[in-house]
């Protein structure tokens, strides 16, 4: 079950995962979950992250440092803004298959 999942014409086109911050393993966790959801033809997915802690500039570090670390993590597409990146990601499964992985993180106050 993912959280957000848009399909047309019987495939999906967008994938996405939402989580509240809870620290670097949460996210490996939650990229480790969303890659085992996709299939050889999505090209397409994201991480939304919520940030209720103190130090949103260190959230962002973590999450920058931490997708940069993920053993499918290709390269880096560039930066939005401050709270959005692009990567390339292998597939799970074929590693010559690419996906484009967005991480949005949104500062939400208590």
């Amino acid at each position: 079950k993912t959280d957000i999942l848009i399909r047309t014409q019987g495939r999906n086109i967008f994938v996405a995962e939402c989580k509240f911050w809870r620290g670097q393993k949460m996210l490996l966790d939650t990229l480790d979950q969303l890659l085992g959801y996709t299939c050889w033809r999505d090209t397409k997915v994201a991480v939304i992250i919520f940030n209720r802690n103190k130090d949103f500039s260190e959230v962002l570090k973590t999450i920058k440092d931490t997708v940069k670390g993920h053993a499918n993590c290709k390269r880096e597409l560039g930066v939005r803004s401050e709270t959005s990146f692009n990567y390339v990601f292998a597939h799970r499964d074929d590693s010559n298959r690419e996906l484009t992985l967005t991480v949005l993180a949104f500062d939400v106050p208590t």
